[in-house]
């Protein structure tokens, strides 16, 4: 949640802030703001309210030359404090303008400090957490040990406060560098030729530079034309962590797609096969970071799978795959109910955290509960060094790449492959798959980039019944088995996307009280799953197309291709290529994608960034 972007060097900062906000859109949409450092004693802040756009519009009415400067700062706003409006915006200031500040998360203790400040006479100008930061730190800029120092002030106030928190400094006695410290939340440097920048994602910066460096758990560091400095909240240095991003700009750019969404679909193909290289080498599966031996998979006796929704989703998938190849018992949760609920966990459980992010705050704190408890953690994430792979034992990335629009397409395909990698890797660890039979599993993954591809040949298809169904109030959505989990994601994708009431269901449950919403007219999407694979639950699905037809329903039924048997049933047929019964889900959900964002699309909605959504939820 909230884009940051940070930059010193040879370049108008305006202009290099604008770009990478516009890139980083994406995290928050509420609205945005930027200053400029412009020699000393020049601090320039303008902000508004809504899009980005509603900020430039800004920025041409003043004059852009306003903020002429080579150092400064941006961000995106994900409101949480306070409503979208001017005065809550980003960034805040001190009494006196001198200092800036932008932030992403929550500082948990800002009432409490918010009092002491306003018992001191500071008068407040916003309803954030945010202002009360800028406050501490000017004044610890003008008084006691820290006076004069920006970065020690910076460590001093951080060490005060409770929460997430990235947060960005800028003032207007220190124009040759910007000052930032972080928390859970995210923050990586850029590292150019005489130019270093901040961002809350490499994507701000890719343009410009594919050098960065990560930056660790309660660490404030200092940027400059010449580098970066980075210290621990009491001023030790720390060492960093450099890495190259593997995608460049082209990556982050809608590449003549109308928007990001449907260009993000149409690179499936290559998110899954990306996510499958180099994890089979010698005969057997390998994961990224691997600090658990076999013997500490040989030991497990049972798996939780934690996320939060799409890659919850994935997590429901995972369970079919793992018990299937493992006979080990899984268990599904929502990250935001897992640490509360107290779940019984020990040595020989293993926590598998899915995150696109990996910055999810209540998957984090999932799994730092699992770490007290002495489980240990296998994570999935598309993000390189974020801060649930580094507090895990074992990584699985999942090289998707960039992925802009807010709902997720392409990662949660790559999740679905890296979570039958670890089942895999259990069931090659304890000797409940032959290494043949691994092979064979895994040579049918190799398979399902062309059968992705060949799903994509149905886009036009779908789109045109996406136009079909834009006027629809309601769409219902059944299957069974892998199918109940794409159910609810296509349910997801068209709540997120374009607002409608849309419920998916394990079609066995139909009985049982969902039925009672059928209506003439009411679309009802069905998954089905293969008659060769899973015959008995087939017919039973047929059983429950007659059920809503007989009501007047509306059916669209994705099936396999040549699956005769469904065609008098389905007022809509989406045929998609046989699969394996447990790939099923990488091919099925393509065609839910689409609609969700057609529909979205008809409606006049953005199909990028759905309002009150961000991509990376940083906050609990």
């Amino acid at each position: 949640m909230c884009g940051i972007v940070g930059y010193v060097g040879h370049r108008q900062a305006l202009e290099v802030v604008l770009a990478g906000l516009h890139r980083l859109e994406y995290r928050g949409y509420d609205s945005a703001g930027v200053a400029v450092l412009d020699g000393p004693g020049g601090l320039a802040v303008e902000r508004k309210a809504g899009r980005l756009a509603n900020l430039e519009t800004r920025l041409d009415e003043v004059g852009r030359d306003r903020l002429a400067g080579t150092a400064g700062m941006g961000h995106t706003r994900w409101a949480t404090h306070g409503p979208p409006v001017d005065r809550n915006a980003h960034p805040h200031r001190d009494a006196v303008g001198g200092l800036a500040v932008v932030h992403n998360g929550i500082i948990e203790n800002f009432a409490r400090l918010r009092a002491e400040l306003e018992a001191d006479g500071v008068e407040m100008a916003s309803d954030t957490d945010t202002e009360t930061v800028a406050h501490l730190t000017a004044r610890a800029y003008q008084e006691g040990e820290t006076a004069g120092d920006l970065p020690a002030c910076v460590r001093a106030v951080c060490r005060r406060l409770e929460g997430a928190f990235t947060l960005v400094f800028c003032h207007a006695d220190e124009p040759d560098q910007v000052v930032a410290a972080r928390r859970s939340s995210p923050l990586v440097v850029g590292v150019g030729d005489g130019e270093t920048f901040l961002a809350s994602d490499v994507a701000a910066f890719i343009e410009h530079t594919r050098d960065a460096v990560e930056l660790g758990q309660d660490q404030v560091v200092v940027i400059t034309r010449e580098g970066y400095q980075v210290t621990d909240f009491h001023g030790q240095p720390v060492e960093t962590a450099p890495f190259r991003v593997n995608w460049d700009l082209s990556a982050a750019e809608k590449g003549g797609h109308d928007y990001f969404m449907l260009k993000e679909i149409q690179e499936q193909p290559a998110a899954v096969e990306s996510t499958l290289r180099g994890h089979f080498a010698g005969g057997r599966i390998v994961l990224d970071e691997q600090r658990l031996a076999d013997q500490d998979l040989r030991d497990v006796d049972k798996v939780f799978v934690v996320a939060c929704g799409t890659a919850y989703h994935s997590g429901l998938v995972a369970k079919y795959a793992i018990e299937h190849w493992t006979r080990l018992p899984v268990e599904c949760e929502l990250a935001s109910e897992f640490r509360y609920r107290d779940p019984v966990l020990d040595r020989d459980t293993l926590v598998v955290a899915i995150s696109q992010s990996g910055e999810t705050a209540d998957t984090l704190e999932a799994v730092r509960h699992a770490r007290e408890q002495k489980a240990r953690v296998l994570a999935i994430c598309n993000t390189n060094g974020a801060q649930i792979p580094r507090e895990s034992d074992a990584v699985l990335y999942t090289h998707a790449g960039p992925e802009i629009g807010v709902a997720a397409t392409k990662t949660f395909l790559a999740q679905i492959v890296a979570n039958y990698l670890v089942g895999l890797a259990l069931a090659q660890a304890r000797g409940t798959k032959y290494p043949d039979e691994v092979a064979r599993e895994f040579h049918e993954l190799e398979a399902m980039p062309a059968a992705v591809q060949h799903t994509l040949g149905t886009v036009p298809q779908v789109r045109a019944l996406g136009r079909e169904l834009a006027d629809s109030k309601a769409v219902l959505f059944l299957g069974r088995h892998v199918g109940f989990p794409v159910a609810l994601e296509g349910a997801l994708k068209l709540k997120e996307l374009a607002y409608m009431h849309a419920e998916g269901f394990a079609a066995g449950e139909l009985k049982h009280g969902p039925i009672a919403l059928i209506e003439d007219g009411l679309p009802v999407v069905i998954v089905m799953p293969s008659p060769k694979g899973r015959a008995v639950l087939h017919s039973k699905l047929l059983s429950n197309i007659n059920e809503i037809q007989a009501r007047g329903a509306r059916t669209i039924v994705i099936a396999e291709e040549g699956d005769g048997t469904v065609k008098p049933f389905a007022d809509h047929l989406i045929e998609v290529p046989a699969v394996p019964t447990l790939m099923q889900p990488l091919v099925s959900s393509v065609p839910l994608q689409v609609l969700a964002a057609e529909i979205a699309r008809c409606r006049g909605y953005d199909v990028d960034k759905p309002r009150n959504l961000a991509k990376s939820v940083t906050v609990e």
